[in-house]
């Protein structure tokens, strides 16, 4: 586990070689509502924005390379590199547009069409995480995930 909800973090993780999924608990659940693969970021949102504990749990679900890099660190390339600011502009950006196609897939596809984009967009992460993640990232449970799967093969 390397984020644990409750907690403020006060680093931000670079992803070299591995995978990560973010999940918090729900009723005695682990719900999934992120995987992270190679070059993707590691961060609790409350803690890097807000200086508050987080609310997600992330944890390593392979051997994972991963670069630290300390918050102070983060502010002062944000303060003193245009660039830098710029990147974690557009880091936001597409993790915002990230969450609302999400949403919006949750509210208006099934769950068939949810699991088939999924595939289109992630098929490195079916051979790399369990089933269970994925149900619970697709908000559907294991039995109903199986019975897509074999629907499509």
């Amino acid at each position: 586990m390397l984020i644990k909800a409750g907690r403020t973090e006060h680093s931000v993780y670079f992803i070299e070689n591995g995978i990560a999924r973010a999940f918090c608990h729900q009723d005695d659940k682990e719900v999934n509502f992120w995987f992270g693969t190679e070059s993707d970021i590691l961060l609790s949102y409350n803690s890097l924005f807000l200086n508050k504990p987080g609310y997600e749990n992330i944890e390593l679900l392979e051997n994972t390379v991963l670069y630290q890099l300390p918050d102070p660190a983060l502010q002062s390339l944000y303060k003193n590199d245009l660039e830098m600011a710029n990147w974690g502009r557009r880091m936001a950006e597409s993790e915002l547009i990230k969450a609302e196609e999400c949403f919006i897939a949750r509210q208006f596809k099934t769950a068939k069409e949810r699991y088939e984009e999924f595939i289109r967009s992630n098929p490195d992460i079916i051979q790399r995480v369990q089933l269970g993640h994925i149900a619970s990232y697709l908000g559907i449970s294991q039995v109903t995930l199986s019975r897509i799967r074999a629907d499509i093969r």
